[in-house]
């Protein structure tokens, strides 16, 4: 029978449904699937070898049972893996399928009437409360013989089997016991055609790998990782870091970019429009004689010293992220050689980038929609992409995606994770919701995030919340970066080093993606007065630094780090739960796995001057478990063990020893 396939007939329009079309629409409703972004528009999102719970609500009209599978396959295979959807309640049905691989999937949902069951069900009823069933049983073994003069070669035995069973069954009740079969309920389902089955649309799912939901970013310029700010580091002084980095439990290294960096109007120390003699200018000034984004900036080393940066960064566990930044200095190669792609002024001058107040003499932008861009510039830059991932890179930090033409995005990132999809894209997106959201439906794999401006305890719940509920939680990985060098959090000014385990420990336990920018480490700090912004900046200057500085929390950050990596309640942003502490001053929250058998809750003071302390919830009921249970508590960061009894217990928390607590809980039976 074909599939009674939902589609979008002219009475959607106009109001109206002739007989003829109604005759042809489908009886039953498949409503509500999950996880589904904009009606099917984009692809949610999910991990290689997690499994997807997939839900829908399924009915139709009058009380006959109804079946439902799901399928799924890779979006470029024909054949369909298939799994029965479970009924939990009213209407609602739910299964799980397991992406075994990154790349685009696709899954649908197929619902059809379930006659044997319902047969089943009555008859079941019946012969429980006593009724004469001997019709029943005729008309059972009726629908049997129909089954299998129709079934499929491949079931036809099976099907004869139990026609064989129920005539030489001596008694109704053992006729009843073959009907009611396990094996054969199985047996028929698989053989029985699907009276008024009917299919969803297909959706699409983005499976990517792990390093996408988990992992912990580390920046670093690598022209600073030197011990003389007149020497220019390479990328052979950041092979002899990278042990330090691994120490702290770092996952990611990456570089702003590290091409040629331009002349013209080079910016000088921090961020003067004329450059000094040996000022090195800002990165992202991008492009010289030397060349542009294909090429390297030559005082870092050659490509066979990048090369073995990533093989070397490969061997320890790390992998280098490298920034893709649309944007050219007045000397970038192709100015002179593409004209076409960058817009000019009525006098013949080329267009500079400007965000007033600031001025970005040293930068220039292309223009995606000038005459003689398309499709030339746009193929321009996709292969500067694949370029990079031929020299072993596979993430990218893409600098203000919001300010470049969604369809090239969502362009892009298709073709290139449509050959290389173990590629990962960062969007460094501080902007509006909805644009954020859109980054990450286009193919974003993660985004930066506003959680650098959220700092008191309702901010916090609030928007913690937010990201665990539709339609963030399916279309967007929040990347929690505790500073960048342009982002000096105004909380971090004058809070001391315990401010920054504050930062620190909001930002690794509340997400499976974390990020900081070095100096974090050493509890950098000094602003340019009454700005957000790094005195003396990284950007325009080469910064050596101690990272052994008195002070520094390097060990804190690499136990948080070791916490993250040994519970997997703390692999994804997702799970969170707030809690009830009566105070004000402290988050307290939870992270637990589906099965219970990881779970971490997590109380942060927010004042890093001040003790705080507080009554506050133990989560018995998660468990089960009355009031007065008792509950195992380990404290991560110190090893201490103890049982908590009761619902209600008190904390004290003292910023000069750590300004949090992160506790492994389970019952104590």
């Amino acid at each position: 029978m074909p599939l009674d396939t939902p589609h979008e007939p002219s009475w959607r329009l106009n109001g109206n449904v002739g007989l003829e079309e109604a005759l042809t629409l489908p009886r039953i409703a498949i409503e509500s699937v999950e996880p589904v972004v904009d009606g099917g528009r984009f692809a949610a999102k999910a991990i290689s070898g997690q499994p997807v719970t997939v839900s829908a609500v399924i009915f139709a009209d009058g009380h006959d049972q109804l079946a439902a599978e799901l399928l799924w396959r890779p979006v470029n295979y024909t054949h369909w893996q298939r799994v029965p959807l479970t009924f939990i309640t009213n209407d609602h049905w739910q299964a799980e399928l397991l992406p075994a691989h990154p790349g685009r999937w696709v899954f649908a949902i197929e619902a059809w009437w379930d006659q044997y069951g319902s047969f089943c069900n009555e008859l079941q009823k019946k012969h429980r409360a006593g009724v004469p069933i001997s019709l029943e049983l005729t008309e059972g073994e009726s629908l049997i013989r129909r089954v299998a003069h129709t079934a499929p070669a491949e079931h036809r035995t099976e099907v004869q089997q139990v026609l064989d069973e129920l005539r030489t069954a001596r008694s109704d009740d053992a006729r009843v016991a073959v009907m009611l079969a396990k094996q054969t309920i199985s047996t028929i389902a698989l053989a029985a055609e699907h009276p008024h089955r009917t299919r969803s649309p297909v959706f699409p799912l983005e499976v990517e790998r792990p390093l996408a939901q988990f992992a912990s970013w580390y920046e670093l310029f690598p022209r600073s990782v030197t011990n003389d700010p007149h020497r220019h580091g390479t990328f052979k002084d950041v092979i002899r870091r990278l042990p330090e980095i691994v120490a702290m439990g770092f996952d990611v290294v990456y570089f702003p970019p590290i091409h040629p960096i331009g002349h013209t109007h080079r910016k000088g120390r921090n961020n003067a429009l004329l450059a000094k003699e040996g000022d090195p200018g800002s990165p992202y000034a991008i492009g010289s004689e030397e060349g542009g984004h294909e090429a390297l900036h030559p005082q870092l080393g050659s490509f066979e010293d990048f090369h073995e940066l990533v093989a070397v960064a490969r061997s320890l566990g790390l992998e280098i992220a490298l920034d893709f930044a649309i944007q050219c200095s007045p000397d970038h190669p192709w100015l002179r050689e593409h004209p076409g792609w960058f817009s000019w002024r009525p006098d013949g001058s080329i267009r500079h980038a400007e965000n007033p107040p600031k001025k970005y003499e040293d930068i220039v932008n292309v223009d995606f929609y000038a005459e003689g861009a398309i499709p030339e510039l746009w193929l321009a830059l996709r292969d500067v992409v694949e370029g990079w991932v031929m020299h072993g890179v596979s993430l990218f930090r893409v600098d203000n995606p919001h300010t470049k033409p969604l369809p090239f995005w969502e362009w892009l990132i298709a073709d290139i994770r449509g050959r290389h999809p173990e590629v990962i894209f960062l969007a460094e997106a501080f902007t509006r919701p909805a644009m954020m959201a859109r980054l990450g439906k286009l193919g974003f794999s993660q985004s930066y995030t506003y959680f650098t401006w959220r700092n008191t305890k309702e901010e916090l719940q609030t928007y913690f919340t937010e990201l665990n509920e539709p339609p963030w939680r399916d279309c967007y990985r929040p990347n929690f970066f505790v500073n960048t060098p342009d982002i000096n959090p105004s909380f971090l000014h004058e809070s001391g080093r315990a401010g920054f385990l504050i930062r620190a420990v909001l930002a690794t336990m509340g997400s499976g993606l974390w990020g900081m920018y070095s100096g974090f480490e050493i509890c950098e700090s000094a602003p340019i007065p009454g700005r957000e912004e790094y005195l003396d900046s990284e950007k325009y200057q080469i910064k050596p630094r101690n990272f052994r500085a008195p002070g520094n929390i390097v060990g804190e950050i690499a136990q948080l780090n070791l916490i993250r990596r040994r519970n997997p309640a703390l692999h994804t942003h997702l799970g969170f739960q707030a809690y009830t502490a009566w105070n004000d001053n402290i988050l307290y929250f939870g992270k637990r796995t589906a099965e219970l058998d990881n779970f971490i809750l997590v109380a942060v003071s927010l004042d890093p001057h001040h003790a705080q302390e507080a009554h506050f919830e133990l989560p018995l009921w998660e468990f089960d478990l009355p009031d007065n249970a008792s509950l195992h508590g380990e404290d991560l960061m110190s090893g201490h063990r103890w049982t908590w009894h009761g619902k209600v217990q008190w904390m004290r928390i003292e910023p000069w020893h750590l300004p949090f607590g992160i506790w492994r809980i389970r019952p104590a039976s």
